[in-house]
């Protein structure tokens, strides 16, 4: 079993620090959070990194908002509750699609600078979505732009504490509440920190696997944590592979965005047929399960690594104009949107699970809350609508700050830690470990599962459990041990959903189950894993 603690400590020994907000990751989430939070509490952001390293800084499509007079929050609602595949909370997403424009305006008035054509917003559309709704920022580089603004107020801000590189151990939790967290500093010492509420924005799990589009510190500590800590893990069995990364000999896995599709591109394969005709009607710009287990499909047929992303249709200056971070990015490489088809294939990209939360961010666990990615708030259902991310985010950020201002202060107390006897050290090469970890989740619990498959990729997981009876210190080592906890959760969300739906897809079960799996995956370290049915009538 996965221990309460991570590691070994003595309370009564540490130094203890009082704040009344801790903010744990950055990201559009922390930021977001961190600011707002900071109008009215003492608040303590933490980063394991930087404000910089997020998932946020690559968001390139942009932010879905209702602000177009043509559209409305009924039709965002509706795509949403689409994408979702019968898993979305249908409150939750009310709270979206209305709440999400003053979010908007709010990522303005702290300097954010949109896209703007003619005076007004330019709006584009993205994959399943009916209506042009996407703001956008430098054409394809909007996470960058909204996390440079949002850095920007966070470092200027009086009433904010900073903490960079810093890694959060665990969350300090006494009689049912957080109380706050263990933070191991840059020199490896050990500090408590005690705050009136805790808030997760910590992001997903993508390096989970071996391809992936995000950076290297989306290990899933705050799923891991709260984990840890006893509070319920929703749905981690829904993993989003983006479609289109590119796949070129010598290139990292860079994200070619869902907006290409969205202005007009075509998928080939290697043969230069284009092939989503056979697949859905809504072609390229189907939901994005569909489209990446269509290109998988194809790569088999044809025997290759790859498939082709074609805009050359379109003219040069739409294309650099729309696309210049993906434009010179793919030019470093020898190849050119204008003129060339780009070699693409799946990765992971998002998380639709994570920590439980009611509407208010607030999870199982009083004075715990969770936001963005880290978070499972029931906008996202089995599959992420594209560009609802950062949406969720804001919207969800001003609600946490809401409800902490309603808050009692918190005793600054917790449970000690003193657990199991951990003497020995790590040996042994940790990538090469962590390489085979992304390896078997690719192959057991990718974008294709079946039952087989699944509990072998358990059963290599079980072997690693003696890792958490060694003394882990290193950043690398608790990073591998948080991945190695979500792994668990993944793999055994997978094998519990005997369906196919969404994110979620069973070779064994390939069709959705909506009378006997219309269910949220529920796992708990104490209690188990069970599941609840989806209430809401949609």
């Amino acid at each position: 079993m996965i221990p309460r603690y991570v590691v070994d400590f003595d309370l009564d020994k540490l130094p203890r620090i009082e704040t009344d907000v801790i903010v744990i990751g950055a990201g559009i989430a922390g930021l977001y959070t961190a600011l707002k939070a900071s109008e009215t509490q003492r608040v303590l952001m933490i980063t394991k990194k930087s404000l910089f390293d997020s998932n946020t800084r690559y968001a390139q499509g942009g932010i879905a908002a209702v602000i177009s007079d043509e559209d409305s929050p009924d039709f965002l609602a509706k795509d949403t509750l689409i994408a979702g595949a019968g898993l979305c909370n249908a409150a939750a997403v009310d709270v979206l699609v209305h709440e999400g424009p003053h979010g908007v305006q709010e990522l303005i008035r702290y300097g954010t600078n949109f896209d703007e054509e003619d005076g007004q917003y330019a709006l584009t559309k993205e994959g399943a979505h009916s209506q042009r709704r996407i703001l956008h920022a430098n054409g394809d580089a909007t996470g960058f732009e909204i996390v440079r603004a949002l850095a920007e107020k966070v470092k200027s801000d009086p009433t904010l504490e900073l903490w960079d590189d810093h890694f959060v151990l665990d969350l300090l939790t006494e009689d049912g509440e957080c109380r706050g967290a263990l933070v191991q500093k840059p020199d490896g010492s050990r500090v408590a920190v005690f705050g009136r509420a805790t808030v997760l924005c910590t992001g997903g799990t993508g390096q989970l696997y071996r391809y992936t589009t995000n950076p290297e510190v989306a290990t899933g500590d705050g799923v891991a944590m709260a984990y840890r800590a006893g509070a319920d893990i929703r749905d981690m069995e829904f993993n989003q592979f983006h479609p289109t990364s590119l796949c070129y000999p010598g290139a990292p896995r860079f994200l070619i965005s869902e907006a290409v599709r969205g202005e007009g591109a075509f998928l080939r394969n290697i043969n230069g047929d284009r092939f989503m005709e056979n697949y859905h009607p809504q072609l390229e710009l189907a939901p994005r399960d569909v489209v990446a287990r269509a290109i998988v499909n194809e790569m088999e047929t044809t025997k290759s690594t790859y498939v082709y992303i074609d805009i050359t249709h379109e003219s040069p200056e739409l294309i650099k104009h729309r696309f210049p971070t993906i434009f010179e990015y793919c030019l470093n490489y020898g190849l050119d949107m204008t003129t060339d088809w780009i070699p693409v294939a799946p990765a992971a990209h998002y998380m639709m699970g994570g920590v439980k939360t009611d509407l208010h961010g607030e999870t199982s666990i009083h004075r715990l809350f969770a936001c963005g990615e880290a978070s499972s708030t029931g906008v996202h259902g089995a599959n992420r609508l594209a560009s609802n991310s950062l949406s969720e985010a804001i919207v969800f950020g001003q609600r946490i700050v809401d409800a902490v201002n309603k808050l009692t202060p918190a005793k600054a107390s917790a449970d000690n830690g003193l657990g199991l006897d951990r003497n020995a050290a790590l040996t042994g090469a940790l990538i090469e470990r962590r390489l085979k970890l992304q390896k078997g989740m690719v192959r057991y619990a990718g974008l294709r599962r079946d039952r087989a498959g699944l509990l072998k990729g358990l059963e290599e997981l079980k072997k690693q459990l003696p890792l958490f009876q060694l003394c882990l210190s290193k950043k690398e080592e608790l990073e591998y041990a948080n991945l190695l906890t979500c792994a668990f959760l993944v793999t055994e969300g997978a094998l519990n959903r005997e369906e196919s739906r969404g994110g979620h897809y069973r070779e064994d079960y390939p069709q959705r189950d909506d009378l006997n799996w219309r269910t949220h995956t529920i796992l708990n370290r104490e209690k188990g894993i069970r599941t609840e049915r989806v209430d809401d009538d949609v």
